[in-house]
């Protein structure tokens, strides 16, 4: 029988203020998937930016200090709160934030490949690459599986619970896909290479056809149940993730399909990126629309800050990329300025958003447990609640 878990992180009334402040949940690395994009998207910006390679080379830096930092930091808050760290996989909502650290170990790997290898030197990049791509792959399939497992058999879900988190865990192998398709011409041998190109498109199907299940469930409940409370609206910008991944991905696999199949196949799959990817950007740029009106009404209201505005980040950072790849390979001027259009409003998102975090970070606010019932009100108050 289903059963709902006690929200991770929201500590007993009895337990002290100092562990209070140990409450660092996997959403944490979503600051560097957000800040990790920043550089990817930048190395490879369709534009001669003068600079642009030295700040891509810094703000990498900082997303592997980032992760570096967050990896310390979570092996001590385990060791000193194993109880609490371990309730953050039972919670309804913290556990689909297990897809982050995945997906942020591959994005500093691509990383040192786009942004950082004229500074690491190409051969440490590429077994950088190769390490964090590895660890990212095999710990994103046991989120996409596992997550998703829970979330069936033990967690009573409400009908309005649908919300962007839940694409979380099973977009990492997108991701994989994507970062794995950069590592293709350094695969040796013509069987590596094909099998890796075979083996990225499958998991790219593995995240795709979940997220547009989970979209739609999206969907769905904004219909039924409004845009819900504040708390959650971030979350909608995740639904740009996969949409742009996937744009992404189908581009690079379509680039680098030469390397390990036929002509005639490498000529099909370098179609599919443009058959593939313009509609669904087309679906980007409405929910582009759609989540920024709905962002805006709640501003409007009070949207109080949390981790959740990571959201504004790394899904709009694999848009603009999934753009540079339509760029690319269309040749069209349009999806150029489109792509450096989305890149600056990347850069003002993550500059507010690292702004924020520091600050609230100074402060200690994120570093203590929700207050219950602050992101889930009752399903019967959510059209009350709204701005």
């Amino acid at each position: 029988m289903k059963r709902e878990r006690v929200a991770a992180g929201v500590l007993s009334s009895q337990e002290p203020d100092a562990a209070r402040s140990r409450y660092l949940g996997p959403n944490w690395y979503a600051s560097v998937m957000g800040t990790g994009i920043v550089a990817n998207a930048g190395a490879i910006l369709p534009f001669d930016v003068p600079g642009l390679k030295q700040f891509c080379q810094v703000v990498w830096l900082l997303a592997a200090a980032l992760l570096v930092g967050l990896l310390v930091a979570t092996a001590i808050h385990w060791l000193r709160s194993p109880q609490t760290a371990r309730s953050y996989g039972h919670d309804v909502q913290m556990s689909q934030f297990y897809g982050a650290p995945p997906m942020a170990f591959m994005t500093v790997g691509a990383g040192a490949l786009l942004a950082a290898h004229s500074l690491l030197g190409l051969r440490l990049a590429v077994d950088l690459d190769w390490v964090l791509w590895t660890l990212g792959t095999v710990t994103g399939l046991v989120t996409a599986t596992l997550i998703p497992y829970r979330l069936f058999t033990e967690i009573e879900v409400r009908s309005d619970a649908a919300f962007g988190g839940w694409l979380m865990p099973i977009v990492p192998p997108m991701v994989s896909a994507s970062t794995g398709a950069l590592l293709i011409p350094y695969v040796a041998s013509p069987d590596g290479r094909a099998t890796l190109l075979y083996g990225c498109y499958a998991l790219f199907g593995m995240s795709l056809i979940a997220a547009f299940i989970i979209i739609t469930l999206i969907w769905s409940r904004l219909a039924h149940f409004g845009s819900s409370n504040s708390g959650r609206v971030p979350t909608l910008w995740i639904v740009l993730g996969p949409l742009g991944q996937s744009i992404t991905v189908s581009g690079i696999l379509g680039a680098q399909a030469h390397l390990a199949v036929s002509s005639t196949l490498a000529t099909a799959m370098t179609a599919f990126a443009v058959l593939f990817g313009v509609p669904v950007w087309g679906f980007a740029m409405l929910w582009v629309v759609l989540a920024a009106s709905l962002t805006l009404r709640t501003m409007r209201s009070r949207m109080p800050f949390s981790l959740t505005w990571w959201s504004f980040t790394f899904p709009v950072g694999v848009t603009v990329t999934g753009t540079i790849r339509l760029a690319v390979q269309t040749g069209l001027p349009a999806f150029r300025w489109a792509s450096g259009v989305g890149y600056a409003a990347l850069l003002v998102a993550w500059l507010t958003v690292v702004v924020r975090t520091t600050h609230a970070t100074g402060r200690g606010t994120l570093l203590r447990a929700p207050v219950p019932g602050s992101t889930t009100p009752p399903a019967s108050k959510l059209r009350r609640s709204e701005p």
